[in-house]
């Protein structure tokens, strides 16, 4: 089954640079080394001042069979070796998990 794994974080003020490039160079890599997940999108908020406090959206493609079981990899191996996770990177993070609903449309459809 697939799925996309949404998390909203913030950079710690003043090391956005810091964070970008860790994310970029990084983040991404290690996250997709995860068995099941098999893409990566990092996006920056457009509109600073508007109601989301999140300035980072990040999504991520998985594909599992097992989806607790992949989810289970990823949280064992945050913080780790495997998967360093920035100072840079404000804690206060959000993350959420959505289930394709096996529609798929695109403007030519």
């Amino acid at each position: 089954m697939k799925y996309t794994f949404v998390v909203l974080t913030n950079a710690v003020e003043g090391r956005e640079d810091e964070y970008n490039k860790w994310y970029d160079e990084v983040h991404l890599d290690d996250v997709l080394a995860v068995p099941g997940f098999i893409s990566a999108q990092r996006l920056s908020r457009v509109d600073p001042k508007g109601e989301n406090p999140y300035a980072h959206l990040a999504l991520y493609e998985v594909e599992s069979d097992d989806i607790d079981a992949t989810m289970q990899r990823l949280a064992d191996v945050a913080g780790t070796d495997a998967m360093f996770l920035s100072e840079a990177m404000d804690p206060d993070l959000k993350a959420y998990l959505y289930a394709a609903d096996g529609v798929w449309k695109t403007i030519a459809d």
